[in-house]
């Protein structure tokens, strides 16, 4: 089974980190696997998904994510060909998304015709995973994926989401998981979000490099400290929010893998 969830059970999970931006690169894929971190490591474009998923071919617990990030999408949607025809060895989907922030607002109709493609063929094709950006844009994002990506074809984990509640709730309805990092826990809004979603449609996540653990910079292991917080922001022993994550994952992981739709 080519999915993060094996027989074996990991006893953390980290879905959406960038182990290719670490100056260690192959020493993190060594210590997700000494710490038994379920960790999906993303790419940023089509070009990068090749190196890393070859340096993770052989590790018990990475799996590695064929993106194109919406950041890029101005600089590399050319590579939209290369992704198609990368995507039947991928079963992870991510960078991906839309983002409508002051830097990259010139390319978001670029960005949505690239997203808009993407989820399209992952409903083709069927059974994908996907990590999805959504920075200023939650509400176009969800109507893409409503348009675009049934619950059946494929399934959605929002990354370091931060949309209204309104937003989180059609969310919670359209099917889409969350992945939670230790930075929207300490940001008040934030937690009033989370502390409303299902714990059933919750993972972890670090998204480092770009995240800190005190002084340095997070690495997968330190999802541990996060499901302590998330725990205590839901009111439950960390145990059971470690084993409702990891649960999570596994419902995630099985999503079918269907024949490509006509």
């Amino acid at each position: 089974m080519s999915a993060l969830s094996k027989a074996f059970s990991p006893k953390w999970v980290d879905f959406h980190c960038h182990l290719d931006l670490y100056p260690n690169h192959e020493e993190l894929i060594e210590q997700c696997d000494r710490d038994e971190v379920a960790t999906l490591t993303v790419t940023t474009t089509p070009k990068a998904w090749l190196r890393n998923n070859a340096l993770a071919s052989k590790s018990r617990y990475v799996r590695v994510a064929l993106g194109l990030h919406p950041q890029l999408v101005a600089e590399r949607a050319a590579e939209l060909p290369l992704w198609k025809e990368l995507m039947a060895d991928a079963r992870y989907i991510g960078e991906i998304g839309l983002d409508a922030g002051p830097r990259y607002c010139h390319s978001f109709e670029l960005q949505k015709r690239v997203f808009t493609e993407i989820l399209r063929e992952c409903a083709r094709v069927g059974g994908k995973i996907l990590t999805v950006h959504s920075v200023r844009s939650a509400g176009t994002v969800l109507d893409l994926v409503s348009q675009h990506l049934s619950p059946n074809r494929g399934r959605v984990v929002l990354h370091w989401f931060t949309g209204s509640q309104s937003d989180a709730r059609r969310a919670v309805d359209l099917g889409c998981y969350f992945s939670i990092n230790a930075e929207m826990l300490r940001n008040d809004r934030h937690r009033a979000m989370i502390s409303k979603l299902p714990l059933s449609q919750l993972l972890t996540e670090t998204d480092g490099p770009f995240t800190k653990f005190g002084d340095r910079t997070a690495t997968p292991s330190d999802v541990a400290a996060t499901v302590k917080t998330l725990a205590e922001l839901i009111r439950i022993p960390a145990t059971d929010a470690a084993a409702s994550i990891r649960a999570n994952l596994a419902r995630v992981a099985t999503v079918d893998r269907i024949e490509p739709a006509s």
